[in-house]
C-alpha cells in the first residue's frame, strides 16, 4: 500500500511538471504583455526596461524553472495588470469559487445518487421516466445557454433571484462568505444550478444503469431468496457495489465543477478565479494564468490520488489482488 501510493505521488509530480511546462508554452504565443502594460507614448528603452525588470529577456528555459522554484514556495509572482503579487489575488479570489463550487458539488452528489437510485428502482413509474427525460436537458444544452435560461426566468421574468455577482458578503478572518448573509445565499442559487446541473444527471444516470446492472445479479437474488427486506437489498448491497464506478466520476466531476467554473463565472459575472482567469487572458497576464493552471492541475491530481486510495476501502478485491501481487 505504502509503495502504491509512493509510485502515485512520484507520477503526479510528473505529471504537473508536464502540465506547467505545456501552459507556459502556450503562453508565448498569447500575446506580448508589455504592449498592453505600457502606453502609447512607451519608448524602445521602457520596453527594454520593463522586459529585463519582468525577467522576460531570459531564455524561455530560465523563466520557466523560476517559474517552479517560485511555485513551490507559494510565490508565482506579480501581477502583469495589477502589479500585485498573484498569490494575494488568488487569495481574494479563491472564497468565491470554492463556495460556488461546495454547493454546486454538493447539489451534484445529493441528488445525483438519489435520483439514480430512485429512477433504478422505481424504472416504470412515472416519476423515474419524468426525471430521465427532464435529465436530457442538463446533458443537452451548454452550460452558458442554461445559465442564461435561468437568468431570464428567475430574474428577468419573475425577479426572485439576482442575475450576477456575489451578493454580500462578511469577513471571517481572512475568509469572505456569502454563507451568512441573505443576498449571498440568493446569489448562490442560480450559478450554482448552472456549474452542477450537468455534473448531477452524469452522475444520476451512472448510478442508474450501474444499479440496473446490479440487481440482475446473482447475490440480489440470494440476498431476495434469504429474506431480507427491499431497504436492505438496495443500500446495503446494491448500492454498496455500485459505487466503485461511481467514485471515479464524482471525482473526477468535483475537479471540473472548478475547472469549469469559469463559463458560469462568466455568465454570472461571479468573482472568482475562474473569471479572474478570463480576465487574464485579454490582458495577457501570463503569471495569473500560469498560476491558476497549475492550482488547477494539483487539484485534478490531488482528486484522482485521493479516489485510487478511496478503491482500497470499498472494493477488497483490490486490497487482495495488491498483497497477493506482492
Amino acid at each position: 500500500m505504502l509503495a502504491y501510493i509512493i509510485r502515485r505521488i512520484m507520477q503526479s509530480v510528473l505529471v504537473l511538471f508536464v502540465v506547467g511546462l505545456v501552459a507556459f508554452s502556450m503562453f508565448r504565443f498569447v500575446g506580448d504583455p508589455i504592449e498592453n502594460m505600457l502606453g502609447q507614448e512607451r519608448t524602445a528603452e521602457d520596453v527594454v526596461r520593463l522586459r529585463a525588470d519582468l525577467g522576460l529577456d531570459q531564455p524561455f528555459p530560465v523563466q520557466y524553472w523560476r517559474f517552479l522554484e517560485n511555485a513551490a514556495q507559494g510565490n508565482f509572482g506579480l501581477s502583469y495588470r495589477q502589479g500585485r503579487p498573484v498569490a494575494d489575488i488568488l487569495i481574494e479570489r479563491a472564497p468565491a469559487t470554492l463556495e460556488l463550487a461546495l454547493v454546486s458539488g454538493t447539489l451534484a452528489m445529493v441528488l445525483g445518487i438519489g435520483l439514480g437510485v430512485l429512477t433504478a428502482i422505481r424504472r416504470d413509474g412515472w416519476l423515474a421516466n419524468t426525471i430521465m427525460t427532464a435529465s436530457l436537458i442538463g446533458v443537452s444544452l451548454p452550460t452558458f445557454l442554461i445559465g442564461i435560461l435561468l437568468i431570464f426566468v428567475f430574474s428577468v421574468e419573475l425577479g426572485w433571484l439576482p442575475s450576477f455577482g456575489r451578493g454580500e458578503t462578511v469577513m471571517l478572518g481572512q475568509w469572505s462568505t456569502g454563507f451568512l448573509t441573505k443576498s449571498g445565499l440568493l446569489s448562490l442559487v442560480l450559478p450554482s444550478i448552472t456549474l452542477g446541473l450537468y455534473q448531477m444527471t452524469l452522475i444520476m444516470r451512472l448510478v442508474r444503469s450501474e444499479m440496473l446492472e446490479v440487481l440482475r445479479t446473482d447475490y440480489i437474488r440470494f440476498a431476495r431468496a434469504r429474506g431480507l427486506g427491499e431497504r436492505a437489498v438496495y443500500f446495503r448491497h446494491a448500492l454498496v457495489n455500485t459505487m466503485v464506478p461511481v467514485i471515479t466520476i464524482i471525482g473526477l466531476q468535483l475537479g471540473s465543477i472548478i475547472a469549469f467554473a469559469i463559463i458560469t463565472e462568466t455568465v454570472f459575472q461571479w468573482p472568482g478565479v475562474g473569471l479572474l482567469f478570463i480576465n487574464a487572458v485579454q490582458f495577457v497576464d501570463i503569471p495569473v494564468m500560469a498560476a491558476y493552471l497549475m492550482l488547477i492541475s494539483v487539484l485534478f491530481v490531488g482528486i484522482n490520488l485521493i479516489v485510487d486510495l478511496l478503491y482500497f476501502l470499498i472494493d477488497p478485491r483490490l486490497r487482495t489482488s495488491k498483497a497477493g501481487a506482492h
